[in-house]
């Protein structure tokens, strides 16, 4: 029996490759954005690789919706932030069952001397939807009402917030000897 290479009028219809090759394109372009911006809320780059990996499975998920979005790439950092802020939440769930169990503390944060290394650890110092706030506002440079948007919440919040998380991000690096400029 010879393979047929006639293609079908009802087959070519059912396999519509457009949507998959727009997102592959997308995710190529965007993946190293993303992992950037995940490594800051993160830390750590294997946690990093899991946060933009997800996002962009989850942005394959609703490709429809997203690819549409007239800012795609606001949209997949929407849903990389909103994901990071989501397992921080239940990491912190496991952690106070843990702890309420008899589970063992988290080893505390080793001295660092390399400005990168103390900056990360100072943000790493901070709660979750504050390291958000400051990381989005400052390393990506967003407006105070692109971050209260994105974060869901008032551009009152977002000031305060960052404002605050400056403040310590200042007492943590004085502590190790370093300052940074009021901005």
């Amino acid at each position: 029996m010879a393979l047929s290479t006639e293609v079908r009028p009802e087959a070519a219809r059912e396999v519509d490759v457009g949507p998959v090759a727009d997102f592959e394109e997308f995710a190529r372009s965007a993946q190293l954005r993303l992992y950037r911006t995940a490594y800051l809320l993160c830390g750590d780059a294997e946690t990093a690789r899991d946060l933009t990996q997800t996002t962009l499975a989850k942005l394959y998920q609703h490709w429809k919706r997203a690819g549409a979005a007239d800012h795609p790439h606001a949209y997949a950092k929407t849903v990389l932030t909103r994901t990071f802020l989501s397992e921080r939440r239940r990491r912190l769930r496991d952690l106070l069952v843990l702890t309420r169990t008899g589970g063992t503390d988290p080893a505390p944060a080793a001295d660092h001397t390399d400005l990168r290394v103390t900056l990360l650890g100072a943000l790493a110092e901070l709660p979750p939807r504050a390291r958000a706030m400051v990381v989005l506002r400052y390393w990506e440079d967003q407006s105070v009402a692109s971050v209260a948007t994105l974060l869901r919440c008032s551009e009152a919040t977002v000031k305060s917030q960052c404002s605050r998380s400056l403040a310590r991000l200042r007492v943590s690096l004085a502590d190790a000897g370093l300052s940074i400029t009021e901005s």
